[in-house]
């Protein structure tokens, strides 16, 4: 589903936005709180990564606001798509995703910030008018946290599934974690559940799990926000 909002008089003099989520309500909400702006409107609303796709490369829009979760694939990939077709969008992700998980992933694949749903009504037009004046956005406790790492010590989060994992393989481990099982992950993601296996075989290795059983402890253990014990020998 694609919506293009009609143009008015003001269109011209407003920033244009694009909002790139999978939930009617949460699009709705996001609409309102941006439209009652005088200098904001949302011009187009997708649901899904080619829909987002398609959307923003017609629409031109000044930004785009998108969730990591779609229709049948993941917004990672939607911020992937935009950057290798050359589009110079602004980003800002809007997710109910842990921002420790995926903050400094947004960040590699092109967007310039992120913001939880929870913290979306209060800060972001805050993060909107951050990102559209040309910085990055970024909750002042994980902007801290990404600093120590980088500066202080590089090595305490190298044992961490979000160090050690590819893009997809923790959007893998993750859905493994929250309960889904193969053929789920598969249509959640939108690839096949052979590429699901071996994503999930790589992590597998890359995080020294002697067995399935091993791992899916493991992603139940980082789904729930436990502390992952050294790998097994």
């Amino acid at each position: 589903m694609e919506r293009v909002a009609p143009k008015t008089a003001q269109s011209a003099q407003r920033t244009r936005i694009v909002l790139v989520d999978d939930h009617p309500l949460v699009r709705e909400r996001l609409a309102e709180v941006i439209n009652r702006e005088p200098d904001l409107e949302v011009c187009g609303e997708a649901e899904d990564r080619s829909g987002g796709a398609r959307l923003i490369r017609e629409l031109e829009p000044d930004l785009a606001i998108i969730d990591l979760t779609l229709r049948n694939s993941h917004g990672l990939e939607l911020i992937k798509d935009l950057r290798a077709a050359g589009s110079k969008v602004r980003i800002l992700v809007v997710s109910m995703h842990d921002e420790s998980l995926y903050a400094e992933r947004v960040l590699r694949a092109g967007a310039q910030g992120y913001i939880t749903k929870q913290e979306a009504t209060r800060k972001m037009l805050l993060a909107l008018r951050k990102i559209l004046s040309g910085g990055f956005y970024l909750s002042e406790a994980i902007s801290d946290q990404i600093l120590t790492r980088l500066t202080l010590n590089p090595k305490a989060m190298s044992a961490q599934p979000s160090a050690l994992l590819s893009d997809r393989e923790m959007q893998v481990f993750e859905l493994t974690g929250q309960g889904f099982v193969t053929k789920q992950i598969a249509e959640r993601l939108g690839i096949d559940v052979k590429t699901v296996e071996t994503h999930r075989a790589r992590g597998k290795e890359k995080l020294g799990c002697r067995d399935y059983a091993d791992f899916l402890q493991a992603a139940i253990r980082h789904a729930t926000g436990q502390e992952r014990p050294e790998p097994s020998r």
